[in-house]
Order: structure tokens, then sequence, then C-alpha cells
């Protein structure tokens, strides 16, 4: 099984950046974690600060991966053009968020993305990735 974990916007500052929110560990370190509890998948990290980029990653990997876990970031509230590059892929997209959106700014209560996503994650920290991995894994099993 090969799932690309992706971060958009702000996201390289995990650590360092609104640790009240955010926690304090680098998702490098994060990752590493991940990647050592998950030995039986090929997991994959990206993160760009660039709109284009990112689309350009999901068209990539879009047809060839079993997973992509976006958090797109402030992205989340303002892209069409993410959620059309999400539509247009075959890769199942599962949306996480590490904080509760529906719990902060009232403008980040909208997502433009999450109607062509398979499933949304908010709100439990960067747990919200593993759950994400498991709901992956789950569907492989059936």
């Amino acid at each position: 099984m090969k799932i690309l974990i992706m971060n958009g916007p702000n996201l390289n500052l995990l650590g360092k950046r609104e640790p009240d929110t955010y926690g304090t560990m680098s998702f490098e370190d994060f990752f590493n974690t991940l990647k050592s509890q998950y030995t039986q998948i090929d997991l994959e990290y990206y993160q760009s600060n660039v709109e284009g980029e990112l689309i350009n990653k999901l068209h990539q990997v879009g047809f060839t991966y079993d997973g992509i876990i976006l958090n797109a970031g402030a992205y989340t509230h303002t892209s069409v053009a993410l959620h059309d590059a999400i539509a247009a892929i075959k890769t199942p997209v599962i949306e996480v968020h590490i904080s509760n959106i529906y719990a902060r700014e009232e403008f980040r209560h909208k997502s433009l993305i999450t109607a062509k996503c398979a499933g949304l994650i908010t709100g439990f920290g960067m747990e919200g990735y593993a759950l994400a991995i498991h709901s992956f894994l789950n569907k492989k099993a059936r």
C-alpha cells in the first residue's frame, strides 16, 4: 500500500508555530514515528507553501497511489483549484486538520475541498493523520 501525506502552507513550521494550537513536535519527527508504526505501508511526505505545487503533486500521484492524506492548511478555505484537482484524480483523498477548524474563526468553518474528499478528520492533533491511515487500511482489508 502506498500513501502520500501532503501538508500545505505554514505546516512546515509545526513545532514552532502556535504551539498552543499545533503542539511542539515537528511534522518530520511525527512522520518518522508514523513510518516506524506502519512499516507495511510505503508512506511518503510532501509539503509546500505553494498552491500550484500541491496541485502538481496531486496530479503526479493521483492515479497510482492507494491514498492521499491532505492537510491543505489555509488553502482548504480558499482553493477552488485544489477542489478541482481532487475531483480530477482517482486516488481517494482524506482531508485532515490538526486543530478543530469548527472551533476556530468563522472563515475556517467552510472547506472548499471536503466535498471531493473521501472523508474529513479534524481536531485530533497530529493523531488525525494516523486515523486517516487506519481508514485506508480498513478499506483495503474489506
